[in-house]
């Protein structure tokens, strides 16, 4: 038997319902500021039924779904994959340097 729905499509995080039933992420480690994107959250939904309270959800692609960014010079982890010849993928987690740090002239830096 079909249920009622009333689905909602949301194309950002500023979209009405974009949030409704999510969190505000914790801040975690070392990270320093809320994201700009999704303003702490991490993720929002694409897709929601306003009757079931179902949803489909987008990680944030600026913060890697953790809400918070890393504006000083500690390492942020990413979720990746490592592919080995002859190996199955396997999930790992790569630590980079933070696109977000405050202080510094990076753009039109012409580094060797």
């Amino acid at each position: 038997m079909s249920h009622p729905s009333n689905i909602v499509h949301c194309a950002g995080p500023a979209d009405p319902h974009a949030l409704d039933g999510i969190s505000r992420r914790h801040r975690s480690g070392d990270l320093d500021k809320l994201c700009p994107v999704c303003a702490g959250y991490g993720q929002w939904n694409t897709q929601i039924d306003l009757i079931s309270h179902r949803s489909i959800r987008h990680a944030c692609p600026k913060c890697d779904g953790r809400g918070w960014i890393e504006t000083g010079d500690d390492m942020v982890p990413s979720p990746d994959i490592i592919r080995d010849p002859g190996a199955p993928p396997r999930w790992t987690v790569r630590l980079d340097t933070s696109d977000d740090r405050e202080g510094d002239d990076r753009e039109g830096d012409d580094r060797e």
